[in-house]
């Protein structure tokens, strides 16, 4: 088990840097390429992306303060929210974007706690 979590936790880890830079490009973009959610809209986009952002963060700092980690994916989310104010790239700011990150991250804690806890388990089994 502790095999396991040991992988899932280095890819957490591995994935999370690609994620966080393509989310932050695809934020940024003045003209974004169309992908195939953007029918299902922008709210939906951004909760996938900070709920993914948030999934790997926390399985791939098992160790790390869950609080901690969402309050700096949150500030992630309103900084991008204060980029996109910038008037060159042609980006609408909204702050219902922010929370619609907010959201995401905080359901997305729900699984986190539960590898965490299936960790602890496989951890406390192996000493016994």
């Amino acid at each position: 088990m502790q095999r396991l979590t040991d992988f899932v936790s280095r890819a957490g880890r591995v994935a999370f840097w690609p994620a966080l830079v393509f989310a932050l490009v695809m934020a940024v973009l003045p003209k974004p390429p169309t992908l195939p959610i953007d029918d299902l809209g922008d709210k939906f986009a951004h909760m996938l992306a900070f709920f993914t952002l948030s999934l790997l963060a926390g399985v791939g700092w098992p160790k790390a303060s869950l609080l901690r980690a969402a309050l700096w994916l949150s500030a992630v989310g309103a900084g991008i929210e204060v980029v996109q104010l910038v008037p060159f790239l042609h980006r609408d700011s909204d702050w219902r974007d922010w929370v619609a990150d907010s959201a995401a991250i905080v359901v997305a804690m729900v699984p986190v706690l539960g590898f965490r806890w299936l960790t602890a388990l496989g951890s406390d089994s192996a000493k016994a």
